[in-house]
């Protein structure tokens, strides 16, 4: 154990498995408790384990501490349970990590509204709930202490959410809804000094499993030694600093760990832009304005005056 995280109290959701797992071996490696929730279910969100005991066993036989929890991140009681339980069992909650997640993929056509409506709770509401939860404890501490509280929330988007991804029309819109709320958690969240980041991991996990690119390993059947671009926990350290006193200047930013390469990613910003001289657009014109001016995929030709 190392002291990175010393006397913190953080909550990973959807920790039994894959990315989740790996965030909560290694924020407890840096000497913070954790709460590991996961309600246990399949991929595609169906049924009910006690998975998340068998990390807590990890981390307990590692030297950290750990408690189980097995809510559902979707349901507004529950979430406000999870993050009242750092509270309750440790007098704090420090860091929220949400990453729980489900996939139903199908395309569009296919889709059914439970399809959508389960993958944007569990990953977009989720991820509000326990947000909006700490983000009350944190503001009253604030309000009773010196008017600041250095919480952190740590949100998880995907390439999917960012790019787009064919048949995940739902878990891409959950994805980049994600990176939204983070922006504005940042903003809200500054004045009592508490940050908000966006961590877009890889590796193989159940989910990505689901396209097609072979059998998921936990974190904890790797050998820490050897370096494997699968390794779902490749970005846990980056999660575990964001977590950290350090990483205090850091907030609504988009950081990309795959494999062995990091990457901070920009929000939607104007890449090209033209002016209409304080006069309405006209649709006939559109057409050539995007090609030449905006797209570029057609060639304005000479332009003689500028």
């Amino acid at each position: 154990m190392t002291g990175l995280l010393a006397g913190k109290v953080a909550l990973v959701t959807g920790a039994g498995h894959g990315i989740g797992r790996g965030h909560a071996l290694e924020l407890a490696r840096h000497g913070a408790k954790v709460i590991v929730n996961d309600l246990g279910g399949s991929v595609h969100g169906e049924g009910q384990s006690r998975d998340a005991e068998v990390v807590v066993d990890i981390i307990k036989e590692r030297g950290g501490e750990a408690v189980a929890d097995f809510g559902n991140v979707a349901d507004e009681a529950c979430a406000d349970a999870m993050v009242q339980r750092g509270v309750d069992e440790w007098g704090r909650i420090d860091i929220i990590v949400n990453n729980a997640g489900i996939a139903r993929d199908k395309a569009i056509w296919n889709m059914s509204v439970e399809d959508f409506d389960l993958v944007m709770n569990v990953h977009l509401r989720g991820s509000w709930l326990t947000s909006r939860a700490a983000a009350r404890i944190w503001r009253a501490a604030a309000k009773a202490g010196g008017g600041r509280y250095a919480g952190r929330i740590i949100n998880t988007t995907s390439g999917a959410g960012l790019l787009g991804n064919f048949g995940q029309t739902n878990y891409a819109a959950a994805k980049a809804g994600i990176a939204g709320l983070t922006l504005t958690l940042a903003l809200e969240l500054a004045s009592i000094g508490a940050t908000a980041n966006l961590i877009s991991p890889g590796g193989l996990t159940r989910i990505t499993s689901t396209l097609g690119m072979g059998a998921p390993k936990e974190p904890d059947d790797f050998d820490p030694e050897v370096f494997d671009r699968y390794d779902p926990s490749l970005g846990s350290p980056i999660v575990a600093w964001l977590a950290s006193d350090e990483a205090q200047f850091v907030s609504g930013q988009c950081i990309r760990a795959v494999a062995d390469r990091l990457s901070v990613l920009k929000p939607w910003q104007e890449s090209a832009g033209i002016s209409s001289g304080e006069k309405r657009w006209k649709a006939e014109d559109i057409g050539r304005i995007m090609g030449t001016d905006l797209f570029g995929t057609r060639a304005p030709g000479l332009r003689l005056g500028g």
